[in-house]
């Protein structure tokens, strides 16, 4: 008797932890049942992914959606839309709103607002403070948590442990992998008068490469030292890269498509404020050992930071102009570009989008397009030209860093959990976002 499915998508050439080749992928209560031959076998519906690419769903286990508190910039809403239209499945949400997410009531808002308002799957980050340091063992494990975030250099937002002390106190009590934004506090105070007016030039000058290797190295100390997990989030210089490439036993390592896409001073004198980010577009050489160290395998994963302000707001002279860019929209494009381009395959892009995420954050059933996963799946167009513009943009930001870039490969259908979302740059199935659930934290 043939097999039956509620949906089966056809035809395409998939990629996963078995390689690549054309293969159909069967779908039965939002979970993947099958994937091969299913030439023999019904559905209630068959999606046609005939010269079409299918990888497991993309995850963006870094993004700034701030609501509450701050909503004329994003909301979950937007920012999820934007998730989906870019071909990704889940995103990890940081702390850094207003009120900041750094106690149970906090977090349990967020995953109400999320409920019946958000597009795609999603996790939030509790930020590490000196003050909620002893509870954060228990924070870590409440539904909807991915982990802690904490930041030793001060960014958007209020959330700040930038002492020895304190980072040791966080590690302490946690028990999961905790991100970090790594720049040193005490030395971006004391540059800061190097800012000049009106010159975003001036950024990368200010938060220097010393800034993220000093704090980066602090960091990687305390935490072998006391035998815990880091993820060292959106990594910019080449010190850092020799640096953690030889610290992989305690340190997990994150790069951004605009760190390894654009280049200053160039980014700085052609996008002015949209190109102001924390940590900062840096020099070529940089960007260069970024390239150089995801060769060699470095980066575990990729996040696009998506941290979206107004153009207003974007406007204002340097340095009262507010750092972060939106990228959620455009993470798949533009590294579908830097593939088309030879900079890395396509199988080690899926390795640092959806199998990555997977691996380091123990999550218990995304990440893989394998049986019994849940049946998330970005469907690409690798032949697709098409030029990124800022009306494209979903984000209440409605700018983009990209903006005339042509990219080279390009999102044409999310499914999330066996139901397709988005279809032809089109929100078909909107609203069904749900919490990610993690290994280390189920319970009975």
């Amino acid at each position: 008797m043939a097999e039956t499915y509620d949906l089966i998508v056809r035809g395409g050439e998939v990629i996963n932890h078995a390689g690549r080749g054309l293969a159909d992928v069967g779908v039965r209560g939002g979970k993947i049942a099958a994937i091969g031959d299913l030439g023999q076998a019904s559905a209630d519906e068959v999606f046609d992914a005939a010269g079409l690419t299918v990888m497991p769903g993309v995850i963006d286990t870094q993004v700034h959606f701030r609501e509450p508190g701050l909503e004329w910039k994003e909301d979950l809403e937007t920012g999820s839309r934007a998730a989906v239209l870019g071909g990704v499945v889940a995103v990890f949400e940081m702390p850094n709103t207003e009120p900041t997410t750094t106690d149970p009531d906090a977090l349990a808002d967020k995953l109400a607002r999320a409920n019946g308002r958000m597009h795609c799957d999603h996790a939030f980050y509790v930020g590490g403070t000196h003050e909620n340091a002893r509870w954060l063992g228990e924070l870590e494990r409440l539904p909807g948590c991915c982990g802690i975030k904490v930041f030793m250099g001060a960014s958007t937002g209020t959330l700040l442990v930038q002492d020895d002390e304190g980072i040791e106190q966080v590690l302490r009590h946690v028990n999961r992998r905790a991100a970090f934004h790594s720049e040193d506090e005490y030395r971006l105070a004391d540059r800061r008068p190097l800012a000049r007016i009106g010159d975003w030039t001036s950024h990368y000058e200010v938060r220097d490469a010393q800034s993220a290797i000093q704090s980066t190295e602090r960091l990687v100390r305390i935490a072998t030292q006391l035998g815990k997990r880091i993820h060292v989030l959106h990594v910019t210089t080449a010190q850092e890269v020799e640096y953690l490439a030889a610290h992989k036993d305690v340190a997990s390592v994150e790069f951004t498509p605009q760190h390894l896409t654009l280049v200053g001073p160039e980014a700085y004198e052609r996008l002015k404020g949209y190109a102001q980010m924390n940590p900062p577009i840096r020099t070529a050489e940089h960007r260069a050992a970024l390239w150089a160290g995801m060769a060699n395998g470095v980066p575990d994963v990729l996040g696009s930071d998506h941290a979206p302000h107004t153009s207003e707001e974007k406007a204002r002279p340097y340095p009262a102009s507010p750092s972060g860019m939106p990228g959620v929209q455009t993470l798949l494009p533009v590294m579908l570009t830097h593939v088309a381009e030879g900079r890395l395959s396509l199988e080690q892009l899926v390795d640092l989008t959806s199998h990555g995420a997977n691996r380091l954050f123990q999550l218990a059933d995304k990440g893989r397009l394998a049986e019994g996963y849940d049946a998330d799946l970005t469907i690409v167009d690798l032949k697709a030209r098409k030029t990124i513009r800022h009306d494209m943009m979903a984000s209440r930001a409605g700018w983009t860093p990209f903006d005339g870039m042509e990219a080279k490969g390009w999102p044409m259908a999310t499914i999330i959990r066996g139901t397709a979302v988005m279809r032809d740059g089109e929100v078909v199935a909107p609203h069904l976002g749900q919490p990610c659930r993690f290994q280390e934290t189920l319970v009975a």
